[in-house]
């Protein structure tokens, strides 16, 4: 049975629909209200504060905390400096991904790595032999992301930090509400936004702080469904929705490589050994099966399927995750694991899994879609990811 978060106690009263879900065991918000416009709109147009408290977090310290990281992320975190975040996945033997998340480098020996499942046997595994230990924190560190346009204006009110100078992927120390947090250019969404981690005794302190500092702006929490779009419109994948990490794999179909993943920028072959770095090497060579990538959806043709129909055409309110098949030329080339509706660029958008050679961008595939019980197929071109671009999420936050 899940259990709250550490900020339960305040979601809870916020949470007029009552519709939660389970995420690795704690009551999550799918959305406050009973649809989550509202709470998209904060995160695209104004603020948004979403608990992210599930996720798994550990603490990787000592002499040899560096050499643990750099053995088994992809990137080289031999160019870490204190302060500095990567987002970067984790490979088994045969360069199948295991998750994917983000390290911080929070002092000279000290990183916190973050998971969307459980990591802690993986790291101790591979602590072997290193002057290192290994904590799992997921329990007594509470997580928020405040994100959208006024998050920094949020910040500078309730913060004392250096929110002026905290670039894109950094991560710093200050006080919420006199309680001693860290503070990360980081989130989910692809906009402006922070995350913040905090002891989860003083949650509700920080939680309070932060809404009260963001009322004059409309602050809203927000829940999964907002978010659900929201990284969609981001190109940001998920794990056991667009991939299936090698450890839940069932067959090798199901494994995904970081290159499969669109995440090649993110291997760094020129760094020492690392897990799966062999396999990966001979994978660049030959080049990926499959790469998951943007579909962009023919609307013109949506609309003329519901008119055959004599129906107005139904936008999708809420992203949706049933893989569909992706054709081309009569044949399955591959298969859409996230379909949703961008509110912001007007658009039916998806994530697919499209096979060699067909994931060129430019290209012309067919995606299904279901009108009246009915399923049919209509043009989706193969286009890069993010589909939203605020170039406000990487510069610094203009004073507003």
């Amino acid at each position: 049975m899940p259990i709250g978060t550490p900020f339960h106690d305040r979601t809870f009263a916020l949470c007029e629909s009552l519709s939660y879900r389970d995420w690795s065991g704690y009551y999550t918000v799918s959305s406050y209200e009973t649809h989550h416009e509202h709470e998209y709109n904060a995160i695209r147009n104004a603020v948004a504060l979403i608990d992210i408290s599930p996720l798994f977090k550990y603490h990787v310290s000592g002499p040899d905390s560096a050499r643990l990281i750099d053995r088994v992320i992809t990137r080289d975190a031999s160019q870490m400096d204190v302060g500095r975040v990567f987002y970067t996945p984790w490979c088994d033997e045969e360069g199948f991904v295991i998750d994917d998340g983000t390290v911080a480098r929070l002092a000279e020996t000290r990183f916190r790595m973050t998971s969307a499942d459980p990591t802690l046997r993986w790291l101790v595994q591979n602590a072997r032999g290193f002057d290192v230990q290994v904590d799992d924190v997921s329990e007594q560190v509470a997580a928020l992301a405040l994100q959208g346009p006024r998050s920094a204006h949020v910040l500078r009110t309730c913060a004392s930090a250096d929110i002026d100078r905290l670039g894109y992927f950094r991560v710093t120390a200050g006080t919420i509400g006199g309680v001693p947090v860290e503070i990360s250019r980081t989130g989910y969404t692809g906009d402006l936004g922070y995350e913040i981690w905090v002891e989860a005794a003083n949650a509700l302190r920080v939680w309070d702080a932060i809404m009260a500092a963001g009322q004059a702006v409309d602050i809203k929490p927000a829940g999964m469904l907002a978010l659900d779009v929201a990284r969609v419109e981001a190109g940001l994948v998920l794990a056991d929705v667009d991939y299936v990490s090698s450890r839940k794999a069932l067959t090798d179909a199901q494994k995904y490589t970081p290159f499969e993943m669109g995440l090649g920028r993110l291997v760094d072959l020129q760094k020492g050994p690392f897990i799966g770095k062999e396999s990966l090497a001979a994978e660049w060579a030959r080049g990926p099966r499959r790469k998951i990538v943007g579909l962009a959806v023919d609307w013109t043709e949506v609309e003329a399927l519901y008119e055959r129909f004599e129906l107005p055409p139904v936008a999708p309110a809420a992203a949706s995750r049933a893989a569909v098949p992706v054709m081309r030329d009569g044949r399955q080339v591959g298969r859409a694991t996230t379909t949703a509706w961008s509110p912001t660029l007007k658009q039916l958008i998806a994530l697919a899994t499209v096979d060699a050679p067909h994931f060129t961008a430019g290209t012309v595939l067919r995606i299904e879609v279901t009108v009246e019980g009915t399923r049919h197929f209509v043009a989706a071109t193969v286009v890069p990811t993010p589909f939203f671009h605020a170039d406000r999420k990487t510069e610094l936050p203009p004073h507003s």
